[in-house]
């Protein structure tokens, strides 16, 4: 299936703020007033909070038909040109029912997020629809002393750029976590340290096909529901499996790929990338590495090129991915680029004077 390209952002454009899952913002407001400030600096763009985007954990979580009638005002108001999402969370799954998948499909806009938004990011694809794993406001566009430049220039890249997308390895990487809590910290940057790069697995011959995928915690809980791919989607597929902040054991996602062998997905796929799980300890990474081989040549994909340590999701600075489109992961030029843009040129402005009901 070909998945619709939405319209490029553009310096003027109106951004959208939702909160599909978790009710962070509420709780620390300077945080999220700060992502937004971050944003319009760094990209001109106007941003507004849809109508339940500041709401608490406590209302969020009694509502799912609310994050979800949030989406979809975002989707059907003409002046919003992309949405993005506050933070992740554990209870995306939960919208499922409530999602108008024509409306998606009917309105097609930059949508960008990670971790429990990996739910969303199916629901687009059973639209029809192109999505962004990639930086939400609290995270990556609220980062302490500003925005990074990697984030920034993959953001400008994949949605304000109608162009194919060369990937490219962060220069340098963190795990120091600051109190969100504390606005003193808000302008202390965090220690960083240089980037070895990706590391290339396995596999010794170049491959095309669609990205997929996300936090691989929360595709376990999406499995056999009405937005899980069907198997034909995994054909050729390059997919794309990460880890929450939660770091699950390396065993734990040996026993999550053996499902993935079980119903036949890995005998499917084209490639699997791997993110750096950003707190993980050097020894836990090789471990992992080392468990995902073994699964591989278990299920007879020793030829399964595989490339871990690349920069999106729970990483930091982190990249963005355009899910539904088709890419090429070539391990003799070691090299991962798209084949086709993720956006389409923007032909309309968005307006400013947007009134939030």
């Amino acid at each position: 299936m070909s998945l619709i390209s939405p319209p490029a952002l553009r310096a003027g454009d109106t951004v959208a703020i939702v909160s599909l899952s978790a009710g962070v913002s509420a709780a620390v407001p300077h945080r999220h007033d700060a992502g937004i400030r971050q944003l319009e600096q760094t990209f001109d763009v106007h941003v507004v909070d849809a109508p339940n985007a500041r709401r608490d954990d406590a209302f969020l979580r009694a509502n799912p038909r609310a994050r979800a009638d949030d989406l979809h005002w975002a989707l059907a108001e003409n002046a919003v040109a992309g949405i993005l999402t506050s933070i992740g969370g554990d209870d995306s799954i939960r919208m499922i029912p409530y999602l108008d998948f024509d409306m998606i499909r009917d309105h097609p806009k930059v949508f960008m997020g990670f971790s429990d938004t990996t739910v969303q990011h199916l629901a687009n694809r059973v639209a029809g629809v192109v999505s962004f794993y990639g930086p939400s406001l609290l995270t990556a566009f609220a980062e302490n002393g500003g925005i990074h430049p990697y984030v920034e220039e993959c953001v400008r890249d994949a949605l304000f750029r109608s162009e194919p997308l060369q990937l490219r390895a962060a220069p340098e990487w963190t795990d120091e976590r600051l109190d969100w809590a504390n606005p003193l910290l808000a302008s202390r940057r965090r220690r960083w340290w240089p980037n070895p790069g990706w590391a290339w697995l396995q596999g010794t011959e170049p491959v095309e096909g669609e990205l997929i995928g996300g936090c691989a915690d929360t595709l376990e809980t999406v499995k056999g529901t009405a937005i899980w791919p069907a198997p034909s989607t995994w054909d050729g597929a390059i997919l794309l499996l990460e880890l929450s902040e939660e770091a699950p054991a390396p065993y734990t996602v040996e026993l999550w790929l053996q499902n993935y062998g079980a119903t036949g997905i890995l005998g499917r796929l084209g490639a699997l990338l791997l993110s750096r799980p950003e707190t993980y300890t050097l020894q836990r990474m090789f471990e992992l590495w080392d468990r995902v081989q073994r699964v591989l040549a278990e299920w007879g994909r020793a030829d399964l090129v595989t490339v871990a340590n690349l920069d999106y999701g729970h990483s930091s600075p982190m990249g963005v991915l355009p899910l539904g489109v088709r890419a090429r992961v070539d391990p003799i030029e070691r090299t991962i680029r798209t084949l086709e843009p993720a956006v389409t040129a923007a032909t309309t402005v968005a307006r400013k004077d947007l009134r939030v009901p």
